[in-house]
């Protein structure tokens, strides 16, 4: 783990401004800057950049973050890779415990290397290919997608990569990235022969692997570097790096199943399109699709072999669904791939069928019902058990409930005793899911207080632990403890640093909110004690009243013991001190 006050020395130190305006142009307004939000699609500007608060939030999709999360969403980076980008730029050291081996940081740069050379040496071979070439025509591919997706040709030759790398040829790394094979003898062989090759990018955009695709009868007819040091098929995505702007503009990703899918549909103006690598999907690429785009559509042939990868797909996704996201799946008829139906059928022919894909409920429920006999109770019962290993684990609470009220109407139950028999006990809270920040059209007192604490954060120590404890709310509890906390040990508060602290979403939503609207209180120091006492005594009448409430609607159902009705007496008593401002010992 990285430590936090490392994590807050370094948002201490970065200019958001600075980093967001390195790929996005910002125009200055005030106190704020502003753009088209580049995480959705958009005319009128609604993406704002607060320099005095190192946060940026847009209006319009909801999208905000500190500068590790505009890196980790822009570009597609994980939070510890964020964090080491920012430390370099402003000339920190991440802490030597988390700093990865210097041993392996050069192994991977000189891989890197490596796989650059060979991808250039690829390139050339492509030119002087003629049945390579044809092979690409014939696909319909032109020249100018080639080389968009770096596309080469591996010849026919055994040591073809000798060429480029000399005596570099028997070094151990070319074999640890995957280019060269040892056989038994200790002869040592290019992998990659006779192949169109394509070549795999990190997110960065450096080549960390290859896909070959052989020309003629030779099996296997696609194959992959392996796993190296570098390449880790459980986690990469063909194609993401050249698809993001396009999957950003269309908030949109199509994931197929190979290499020719992707360029095919880049080639005839679909560019939002990625590929496993001869995996099945995994909740690592779930997530990282989900941080590209909220809709990701799986395009699979329709066969025996597609519903199975699609079924593994969906096992993916289950716990990873938010409720302002879409997973949804495309069949395609026997006689097509993605890269076939796009040439026959066009650009709009394919939108619309993606626009028409299955949604994820449907195709689980289909699934699930596929084998069963619905006009049976035992198909019926079947179907609901079957669901047990599904639907519970659905992280958006409204699609979950969504799909529990379709499957009582096709097991033939009330809502409530599918939840029963699915071991979720009605009105039973799942596991909350991922969110966008909204605003709330209605400001709670407590609400009010955090955004004027946050505008100000040195009346934090002001704050009486009674009334921390009296906040209803849970998670706004939690918050306003927190700032009480440090301003008391004297530490800084940093609302962007203590929003990269938090792993609980709901902390994180608040805290964003407070962020993009604590402006919006503006009291002077003069008028601060006024507010706070007026706050305090009405966090305390509330709590005071409530407290009598319960106790008058016990007294609805039976006499009041006699230290029932001593406490009802006692907090009347009380709240008639309210109203001369002192404060009630609640």
């Amino acid at each position: 783990m990285i430590p936090e006050s490392f994590v807050q020395d370094v948002l201490a130190r970065v200019d958001i401004v600075d980093l967001i305006e390195r790929h996005v142009p910002l125009k200055k307004g005030g106190a704020n800057y502003s753009a088209c939000c580049p995480f959705h699609n958009e005319k009128s500007p609604s993406f704002t950049v607060s320099p005095t608060k190192q946060f940026y939030h847009c209006f319009g999709c909801g999208a905000h973050g500190t500068a590790i999360g505009f890196l980790m969403e822009y570009a597609g980076v994980s939070f510890p890779d964020a964090i080491k980008e920012l430390a370099q730029q402003v000339g920190l050291q991440v802490p030597e415990e988390d700093r990865p081996d210097p041993a392996r940081q050069a192994q991977s740069q000189s891989l890197l290397e490596i796989t650059a050379r060979a991808a250039r040496f690829y390139r050339e071979q492509l030119k002087g290919s003629p049945k390579a070439i044809d092979y690409l025509k014939s696909r319909g591919l032109t020249g100018e997608i080639a080389a968009r997706y770096g596309i080469g040709y591996a010849p026919e030759g055994w040591q073809g990569l000798r060429s480029v790398f000399g005596e570099q040829y028997e070094q151990p790394a070319l074999v640890e990235g995957g280019l060269v094979i040892t056989n038994d003898a200790g002869r040592r062989y290019d992998r990659f022969r006779d192949r169109v090759m394509f070549p795999i990018h990190d997110q960065r955009g450096n080549i960390i692997g290859f896909g070959g695709r052989v020309l003629g009868q030779g099996e296997p007819k696609y194959l992959n570097s392996p796993e190296t040091p570098l390449f880790e098929k459980g986690r990469e995505l063909y194609g993401l790096h050249q698809a993001r702007q396009s999957i950003r503009e269309s908030n949109t990703v199509v994931v197929t199943e190979g290499y020719m899918d992707v360029v095919a549909l880049a080639q005839f103006g679909f560019g939002a399109a990625v590929a496993t690598l001869g995996t099945a999907t995994t909740a690592t690429h779930i997530q990282k699709l989900f941080r590209q785009a909220e809709r990701v559509v799986f395009c699979f042939d329709g066969d025996k072999a597609g519903r199975k990868a699609a079924r593994r797909a969906l096992e993916a996704s289950i716990e990873h669904l938010a409720d302002d996201r879409a997973v949804r799946f495309l069949f395609l008829s026997a006689e097509h791939d993605p890269d076939s139906y796009i040439r026959e059928e066009g650009l709009i022919a394919f939108q619309r069928a993606l626009n028409e894909a299955t949604p994820l409920t449907d195709f689980l429920l289909r699934e699930l019902r596929s084998d069963l006999d619905l006009s049976t109770a035992e198909g019926r019962a079947r179907l609901v058990f079957e669901a047990k290993d599904w639907v519970p684990r659905m992280s958006a609470p409204i699609l979950r409930a969504q799909t529990v009220r379709s499957l009582a109407d096709l097991a033939e139950m009330d809502v409530a005793e599918v939840e029963r028999a699915l071991g979720m006990e009605p009105g039973k809270k799942g596991r909350p899911a991922p969110r966008r920040l909204e605003r709330q059209s209605v400001v709670t007192l407590t609400r009010q207080l955090l955004r004027l604490l946050c505008a100000r954060p040195e009346l934090c120590v002001q704050v009486p632990e009674d009334v921390v404890l009296l906040i209803p709310d849970d998670t706004e509890r939690e918050v306003l403890e927190l700032l009480r906390e440090r301003a008391q040990s004297g530490t800084v508060i940093s609302l962007s640093a203590l929003f990269e602290s938090q792993a609980d979403a709901g902390r994180r939503n608040l805290i964003a909110d407070l962020l993009t609207t604590s402006d919006e209180e503006h009291v002077g120091e003069e008028d601060a004690a006024d507010v706070f006492a007026d706050t305090f005594r009405t966090l305390r009448r509330n709590a005071v009243d409530q407290e009598i409430k319960a106790l008058t609607q016990r007294s609805a159902v039976g006499p009041l013991n006699s230290e029932e009705m001593r406490r009802l007496i006692e907090l009347q008593q009380h709240k008639q001190t309210l109203k001369s401002g002192q404060k009630p010992p609640v």
